[in-house]
């Protein structure tokens, strides 16, 4: 069932209408469908009842408290990269045992906080990070839970820029170099070396890069039980992805299945990093028209959400889906969908033919619920957003629109200006 649906020219989330919750936020408002969330998180833990496993949802794609809790009610684990998202986990409820803490640039506050809060453990990306983690352990007398990030060099056939397990990438260490990296972490104090890691790279529509990487470290697994390191974790990341357009990924059914083939023989936990597969098609960002006009045989509708408020199809020229929340415009166009940044880059749409909008008319952009309001910023000076989440009938606010004053708390004018 699509939890985001017309009744008669109506769009609704759940059953709720989205020309009323934009009556009582106003636009531009992310809306959350409850029922696709749980749905979401249901099919991919479901995908692995057969094996010992966690779902460690990767908070980037999208931090927000009645997110986080609603995969903590569901008994999920986080997947984090700063202090702050281990923060909003913590604050939602999560276990500290299903937290895994992956990143290329773990400040020693972070590594402190992190140990502090008792986290299952770090995914350790650099032979530094390594040593680092060490020497903060041993001055506070605890043992840090680890497993390194291996980069199995394999094309993920995705976006280049949300490619991170090749080579070239910054993300991990290479099979040679983690074999080293093992053994010498078994002997360095504070160190608990319980796990390895993966993680290759976002929106991946197939599964076969993912097999690929597990056979690779299979591997290597094998050759450090020779040296006596038995793990007991394998996080096999996230990556996941979506429809936005035409692509057809694997379900997670279809996914669990090849994933628990490749790793039943190793015997160990697995956990998964699901970010964009669970929240991305449970959240949309409704705008409104402000103003149209053509120029030289080129449309453009003017909304009030820019770049600002939906990063991804200027950073990545992404697509996304756009509906009318009422049918009544008169046929199609040609257009682009821009928003009020000073920007030639601030668009949503580019040269796509869309519903004839018109002043005033709002509009829903699907698929919008991961690295959309994580990603949106106050650039322009303009506040970000107000989030909703739905469920069945109702509906409310889980984060207010930001006012002009919020903008410039915590600051100050220099006292020798």
């Amino acid at each position: 069932m699509n939890h985001f649906h017309y009744k008669g020219d109506e769009l609704y989330s759940e059953e709720v209408s989205l020309k009323d919750i934009v009556a009582k936020t106003g636009s531009p408002v992310y809306v959350y469908s409850h029922a696709t969330l749980t749905r979401h998180f249901k099919a991919f833990d479901d995908a692995f009842a057969g094996v010992p496993h966690t779902i460690c949802y990767s908070v980037k794609a999208n931090s927000t408290q009645s997110v986080l809790k609603t995969f903590t009610n569901m008994g999920g684990g986080v997947d984090i990269v700063s202090g702050g998202e281990l923060y909003r986990a913590l604050k939602a409820g999560v276990d500290p045992k299903k937290v895994v803490y992956s990143g290329v640039g773990k400040k020693d506050d972070e590594i402190e906080y992190a140990i502090n809060s008792g986290i299952l453990m770090f995914n350790v990306e650099s032979e530094q990070e390594l040593t680092r983690i060490s020497e903060i352990a041993s001055r506070m007398g605890k043992k840090a839970g680890i497993a390194i990030r291996v980069n199995p060099d394999v094309d993920p056939q995705t976006h280049p820029y949300i490619t991170t397990g090749l080579k070239n990438a910054k993300f991990g260490i290479t099979i040679d170099t983690a074999i080293k990296e093992y053994i010498r972490a078994k002997s360095l104090p504070g160190i608990d070396v319980i796990g390895i890691d993966m993680h290759i790279g976002s929106q991946l529509t197939k599964v076969n890069p993912f097999v690929d990487s597990i056979e690779k470290l299979k591997i290597m697994i094998g050759k450090l039980r020779e040296q006596g390191i038995d793990l007991k974790y394998f996080d096999c990341g996230g990556g996941l992805g979506i429809q936005y357009n035409e692509e057809e990924p694997p379900l997670p059914s279809d996914y669990g299945r090849e994933i628990i083939a490749a790793t039943k023989e190793l015997g160990m936990h697995l956990i998964f990093e699901p970010g964009r597969n669970i929240v991305g098609n449970a959240g949309i960002l409704v705008a409104k028209c402000l103003f149209t006009k053509s120029r030289d045989d080129k449309n453009f509708i003017m909304i009030d959400a820019g770049m600002n408020d939906l990063t991804r199809p200027a950073l990545y020229g992404s697509f996304h889906a756009v509906l009318p929340v009422v049918k009544d415009q008169t046929g199609m166009i040609t257009a682009d969908i821009v928003g009020p940044i000073c920007e030639t880059g601030d668009f949503i749409v580019k040269d796509r033919e869309v519903p004839a909008f018109k002043q005033g008319d709002l509009m829903a952009f699907m698929s919008a619920g991961a690295y959309g309001f994580a990603m949106s910023s106050t650039y322009n000076s303009r506040p970000r957003v107000a989030e909703v989440m739905v469920k069945g009938g109702a509906f409310e606010v889980v984060r207010e629109r930001e006012t002009v004053e919020d903008l410039v708390k915590g600051e100050k004018v220099a006292s020798f200006i």
